[in-house]
Formats: C-alpha cells, sequence, structure tokens
C-alpha cells in the first residue's frame, strides 16, 4: 500500500528564533505552522484529554518556542518546547490538516480557533 503523497513529509525547516515551521510535503505542497497554532493545538492527552475533539488552548510566547524536533517512524514529528512540553505527538496527516499557508487557510478568519477531530 503506497502512502499518500499529500502526507509523506520531504523536508523540515524550523529554524531557531523563528515563530513558524515551514514542512515540504510529497504532492509538493509548502506548509507554514505559526507556532502559536502548533502549541495551541497540541494533541497529547496531557493538554486535550481524552475527548474525541482537539480544542485550541492559549499559550504564552514561552510555550510558543521550539527547541527541538524529531520524527517519529514514518508518520509523526515530535515537538520539544522550551517550556520542557514534549508528548504533543503530530502524526503528518494532523500537521497537514493545521496548515496556516495562504492556500489552505483562504477564506478563514486569521481568529478563528476551531475544534478539529482527532485522527
Amino acid at each position: 500500500m503506497s502512502q499518500d503523497r499529500s502526507i509523506k513529509c520531504v523536508a523540515v525547516r524550523s529554524p531557531r528564533g523563528t515563530r513558524e515551521t515551514e514542512i515540504e510535503w510529497g504532492d509538493g505542497h509548502k506548509g507554514k505552522y505559526p507556532h502559536v497554532i502548533l502549541r495551541g493545538y497540541c494533541p497529547c492527552a496531557g493538554c486535550q484529554g481524552h475527548s474525541g475533539t482537539i480544542r485550541f488552548i492559549e499559550t504564552s510566547d514561552l510555550q510558543q518556542e521550539i527547541d527541538t524536533l524529531e520524527p517519529v517512524g514514518n508518520y509523526a514529528l515530535q515537538f520539544k518546547w522550551f517550556d520542557g512540553h514534549e508528548s504533543g505527538i503530530y502524526s503528518y496527516r494532523y500537521l497537514r490538516a493545521l496548515c496556516h499557508c495562504d492556500e489552505c487557510r483562504a477564506g478563514a478568519s486569521p481568529d478563528e480557533h476551531e475544534e478539529l477531530l482527532r485522527v
């Protein structure tokens, strides 16, 4: 079974000190991920509990700084934040849904923080 190219991560760029991570996907899409969005939608049980939905959680500036990120198998990324939080595993499918590039966010309000279904 071949992997859907739209959720195949080809490259990740998250230079220290920036407020955004970029992911290049197998279908050529270049996704943009503001750290406020990544941390606000952290999928871990400590942030979200065990419900079927994920809600946006407001965080401080310190909590939005990425210390390191590591691949998890061939299906996800794990972010370690400067405040030590590192339990969220972001599947590539979930990250693709969080994309905030102009193309993916067309027509959406920049202040909109919708609930997301767990995938």
